[in-house]
């Protein structure tokens, strides 16, 4: 059950970055990522409300906040921080680049997944699962031969600096996600990590964005960037509950969820009209053969 809700939250989670692309064509990086998070906590604070008010119509379901002190929420605090560093960095590069290169570069976010599961939590892989793997590591070395093409240096291009950095941090939450779920419920963590993604976001549209914003590209609304909470909420709901059961792996669940390169490079190709697209797609085949046997090695 815990690996088709993987499944499910990379479909999600490849609609997301597609709303995330669209939100931020020439539109200002900071606060796109407020309103993104702003959305996402009014998302879940009513039943945060329900379950402290009237914890009777929640209780018992999946919905359900448990009301817990300091002792907990410092961990939650935690995860917020290192979520928004990767998607601080993971925003600005996505704006300047093709989401036909940033969606295989996260793709091969579960390699460091993998790596930290084994060293942190002992997790171990069949022949069937190092396979899908090794083929994830591959097609990020093909991956930028591709963007050469296009005048995009793997190493000296900032931007492709920031994604490889967002993917650390991602890597890291992962790792960080399979600890608090041996020990919390997965809805007290999500909706209280959104709420405190607000708070740690205002100074930084004070300090950072708001002086300097008519020095910089101009912020302007966007339907879609609902759509980037909406979709993240609903990935994210699904992948917390992946991890919530106790044979679940975290190094497989990130590795599916990285499939979502699929749905964004579709929408790449089709909608945002990038280019280069025939190497790109050897790319992405690799990446879809490795979720294959990772399939087969967890049934």
């Amino acid at each position: 059950m815990w690996l088709l809700l993987a499944f499910l939250s990379a479909a999600l989670l490849g609609f997301y970055d597609v709303f995330k692309k669209k939100s931020l064509r020439d539109n200002a990086v900071l606060p796109v990522l407020f309103l993104n998070t702003l959305f996402s906590s009014l998302i879940f604070l009513p039943f945060i409300l329900v379950s402290a008010f009237a914890p009777s119509v929640l209780g018992g379901t999946m919905f359900d906040v448990p009301v817990v002190g300091w002792e907990v929420h410092k961990f939650i605090v935690v995860k917020s921080l290192i979520v928004l560093s990767s998607w601080i960095l993971g925003y600005f590069g996505m704006k300047h680049l093709p989401l036909t290169i940033v969606g295989p570069i996260n793709a091969t976010r579960p390699v460091m997944v993998l790596l930290g599961a084994m060293l942190v939590f002992g997790e171990r892989l069949n022949l069937y699962q190092w396979i899908g793997v090794l083929l994830a590591i591959a097609s990020f070395f093909m991956l930028s031969r591709s963007g050469k093409k296009e005048g995009i240096d793997f190493k000296h291009n900032k931007w492709i600096l920031f994604i490889v950095l967002a993917a650390v941090a991602g890597a890291v939450s992962g790792l960080y996600d399979k600890y608090l779920m041996k020990q919390l419920n997965p809805m007290l963590v999500q909706s209280w990590y959104n709420v405190y993604q607000v708070f740690i976001m205002c100074p930084i549209i004070l300090l950072l964005w708001y002086p300097k914003r008519k020095e910089s590209t101009p912020f302007r609304w966007d339907w879609t960037i609902i759509c980037i909470s909406i979709f993240l909420c609903a990935a994210d709901f699904v992948y917390f509950y992946a991890l919530s059961y106790e044979d679940s792996m975290i190094s497989i669940v990130s590795m599916v969820r990285r499939g979502s390169v699929v749905v964004s490079f579709l929408f790449g190709a089709l909608f945002f009209r990038e280019k280069n697209l025939k190497s790109k797609a050897v790319d992405l085949i690799l990446v879809l053969i490795g979720m294959f046997f990772l399939y087969l090695g967890s049934k």
